[in-house]
Parts: C-alpha cells; sequence; structure tokens
C-alpha cells in the first residue's frame, strides 16, 4: 500500500496483518482525496481518521495539506502499525495517535474540519455514532463515511456525495443546521 498523492506520494504504509482491518484501496482513497481536493477541504484541514486501520486515509489528508491528524484506534497491532507509519514519515509534529473506542476518544477532540470514518463493515450504530462526532466538528466540517452498504442517515446530516467503488460505499456528509442535533454522551465501540 502507497501513499497516493501529495508530498508523500509514492511512499509505502504498513497494514496490520490478519483480517481485523480492512485498509482501504489506493483506488478508492484516490477517488475519495480527489473529490475532497475538488471540495476545498483537505488543505489545511484538521483531520480526525476514525477506526484507522493503517492510518492510510489520515496520512493521505496529510500527504495532500492537511495541518494535522488524529487518528483513533482501538485494536492494539493496528495502534502498532499507525505509530510505525506515522514514525517512517516523519509526521509526528502533525499526528496524534489516539488508543481507545471511537466514541470515548472523539468526545475529548475539537475543531475538526474533516472526519474520515471507516469502521468495520458490520457496524450500525451511526446515528450514536454521528451524534458523537458532531461534538467534534467546526461548523463547515466534512465526513466522509465508508462502509459495506448503501447507509440510510439519520436527521441532522445532508448527503453531499455519494458513490459505489467495487464492494465499497463513500458517503460525504455535512452536517445539516436546519434539523436539530443534540449530541449523546453514549460510547460507541467496535
Amino acid at each position: 500500500m502507497r501513499v497516493v498523492a501529495g508530498s508523500l506520494r509514492g511512499r509505502s504504509i504498513k497494514a496490520p496483518e490478519g483480517d481485523a482491518t480492512r485498509p482501504t484501496t489506493d483506488r478508492t482513497r484516490e477517488a475519495v482525496f480527489n473529490a475532497l481536493v475538488s471540495m476545498d477541504v483537505v488543505d489545511d484541514a484538521v483531520v480526525l481518521d476514525l477506526f484507522a486501520g493503517s492510518g492510510a486515509l489520515g496520512i493521505e489528508a496529510l500527504s495532500r495539506g492537511a495541518r494535522r491528524c488524529t487518528f483513533i484506534e482501538r485494536d492494539r497491532r493496528a495502534l502498532d502499525v499507525i505509530r510505525g507509519n506515522v514514525s517512517q514519515l516523519g509526521l509526528h509534529d502533525r499526528s496524534t495517535v489516539v488508543a481507545g473506542d471511537v466514541g470515548v476518544a472523539v468526545v475529548a477532540q475539537r475543531g475538526a474540519t474533516l472526519a474520515l470514518i471507516d469502521p468495520p463493515y458490520d457496524f450500525d450504530r451511526w446515528t450514536e455514532l454521528l451524534d458523537l462526532v458532531a461534538v467534534a466538528l467546526a461548523p463547515d466540517a466534512v465526513v466522509v463515511i465508508e462502509s459495506g452498504r448503501e447507509l440510510s442517515l439519520p436527521n441532522g446530516w445532508r448527503t453531499l456525495r455519494s458513490k459505489r467503488y467495487g464492494r465499497t460505499w463513500v458517503v460525504f456528509l455535512e452536517r445539516d443546521d436546519s434539523e436539530q442535533m443534540s449530541p449523546s454522551s453514549g460510547t460507541v465501540t467496535h
């Protein structure tokens, strides 16, 4: 796996061994980030990479000009890989790696302008997760979700784009200020 574009283009990224994580393919990552760049949301972004796995999504954002990225992951092997990738690519000064469940860790974050969410394909707690993520987002933030199926989103969110890449659905969202949202205080685990 390699960084697709930007200052780190062509550099290798390791992925955790086994099937506990499902890294985003280079083709899908390239399409997602080309769309995000065209939306002008990557340059100088404050990024959350949730269910980070290898960290490839957040690393791609940093390579393309994001200011900083917080990687959130609970799997110990994946955390070791993320830390190794961040170290190998010299991204320590722009990266924070947080060990823990997404729901607990994301509540401590504030001001994110881009959230990248790639949970296991069987994840189904979208309302709770998006309520928690909303707490960490800046007003005009964009959220990108990868899923194994087309999603039915909760109130308070507007779909900007939705596209299927092979077996992966990618949805770009933003908060819909015309809807009332009340962030919950629960925990989302994976």
